[in-house]
C-alpha cells in the first residue's frame, strides 16, 4: 500500500508588518481534496504538524474564496469526515520519512508563519529531495523550502523549477498590502528557478524530478491526480515539465 505524509501548518495566524496577526492556517481545498483522491486510490495518509498541534482550517477558504458553495460544501463535509485524523496528528520530529513514498504539504497562509523557519521540516525536505522519492508542495507550501538554507546561504532547492503562489495572485487578497514578504519573491531570492501560468488562478504544476509543486488552490485536483499516476507506474516516475 502507498504511504502518504501530510506536512500540515500549525499556525492559526500570520503576523503582517504592521503587527496583526491574521487569522490563517491550512487552506481547505487543498488538504481536502489531495486526501480525498489518495485515500480514494487506496493510499494510507499520515498527518503531521510541528509538535502534533491540531491544525486550523483557514476560515477564509470555507468563504467565497473557496470556490462555488458546492464546492465549499463538499470541501467541509469530507474535512468533517477526517476531523479525527485532523484532531489527532503525529509530530513532524517523531515521523520517520523513509517510511512514506509521498510527502505533501498542503498550502494556506499558515506555512508562512511556522513552516517557513522550521528546523525540523527543512531537514526533512532537504533529505527527501536528495533521496529521490516523492516531494509535493501546494500553493503557499513551498515557503517551507525556505527553512532548508544552510550556514552557507546555500539551499538544496536552488536551481529547482518550482511554483507556488504568484505575486498577483497573493495581490488579490486586501491583507496582502500589509505581508512581511510574498512567496514568489523569496523563492526567486532562494535561486530558485520559479515558473508560474500565464494566467492568474488556472492550474498549474510543475514537474523536476521528484519533485512536484502546484501554483494554487485550483492545482489541488491535478496535482493530486498526477502523483497517483506516476506513484502507480514507478517505470515512469519523476521527469520535468510544466501542465
Amino acid at each position: 500500500m502507498t504511504k502518504a505524509l501530510f506536512v500540515v501548518s500549525a499556525a492559526d495566524h500570520w503576523t503582517l508588518n504592521d503587527g496583526t496577526l491574521h487569522p490563517t492556517g491550512y487552506w481547505a481545498e487543498e488538504l481536502a481534496v489531495p486526501h480525498r483522491i489518495f485515500t480514494e486510490a487506496g493510499w494510507s495518509i499520515t498527518i503531521a504538524t510541528p509538535e502534533g498541534k491540531p491544525p486550523t482550517v483557514d476560515q477564509l477558504s470555507l468563504g467565497i474564496a473557496g470556490g462555488m458553495p458546492w464546492k465549499r460544501q463538499s470541501v467541509q463535509s469530507y474535512l468533517h469526515g477526517i476531523s479525527a485524523d485532523l484532531q489527532s496528528p503525529a509530530s513532524l520530529s517523531g515521523v520517520d520519512a523513509s517510511d512514506f513514498e509521498l510527502i505533501f504539504y498542503p498550502g494556506g497562509h499558515g506555512p508562512m508563519e511556522d513552516l517557513a523557519y522550521d528546523e525540523v521540516s527543512g531537514a526533512l525536505l532537504a533529505q527527501r529531495l536528495s533521496s529521490g522519492k516523492a516531494l509535493a508542495l501546494l500553493c503557499h507550501a513551498p515557503a517551507a523550502v525556505l527553512s532548508t538554507v544552510g550556514t552557507d546561504g546555500h539551499s538544496p532547492f536552488s536551481g529547482r523549477r518550482m511554483t507556488g503562489l504568484s505575486n498577483r495572485e497573493e495581490l488579490f487578497n486586501r491583507f496582502s498590502k500589509k505581508a512581511p514578504w510574498l512567496l514568489e519573491d523569496r523563492l526567486k531570492q532562494l535561486g530558485v528557478d520559479y515558473q508560474k501560468a500565464r494566467l492568474p488562478l488556472r492550474p498549474f504544476v510543475v514537474v523536476d524530478n521528484n519533485l512536484y509543486t502546484g501554483q494554487n488552490p485550483q492545482s489541488s485536483e491535478k496535482l493530486a491526480t498526477l502523483l497517483v499516476a506516476q506513484l502507480s507506474q514507478p517505470a515512469v516516475f519523476g521527469g520535468s515539465g510544466s501542465a
